[in-house]
């Protein structure tokens, strides 16, 4: 596994801690969430995070919230729906679009994020 640090003569195209994530929700992935907050007045959001899990090395982690944990990084998709991404999660899901998708009776909840560069066969994990 190999991660990705800040390199200031390279800063094009590193990984800036400093920088929010650029991760962005479709229409439909702010439907979905802004539903489930309307069921759940304490929840304020969700947090975005990765967990060193499945058979690729890592999985994607979705939580409602009812407040940011220290380090967050808060992204307002929408007036009324705030994503937080977790700071240990940053690196790894940069410039991901989070996309909720509904085929006959499944719905689910879609990463596409540029990072990963290999996915496991049930798109549950992935590796970068």
């Amino acid at each position: 596994m190999t991660t990705e640090t800040f390199d200031p003569k390279n800063a094009a195209t590193a990984y800036d801690p400093n920088e929010a994530p650029s991760v962005s929700m479709t229409e439909a992935a702010i439907a979905h969430v802004r539903k489930q907050l309307v069921k759940n007045p304490a929840m304020k959001g969700i947090r975005l995070g990765v967990k060193k899990s499945g058979c690729s090395g890592f999985k994607y982690d979705i939580e409602f919230v009812e407040q940011p944990a220290s380090g967050d990084q808060i992204i307002d998709v929408a007036d009324d729906v705030k994503l937080y991404v977790a700071a240990d999660a940053a690196p790894y899901v940069r410039g991901t679009e989070i996309d909720f998708t509904r085929e006959g009776l499944n719905s689910t909840i879609k990463f596409n994020n540029p990072n990963a560069k290999d996915l496991c066969g049930c798109g549950e994990s992935f590796s970068v």
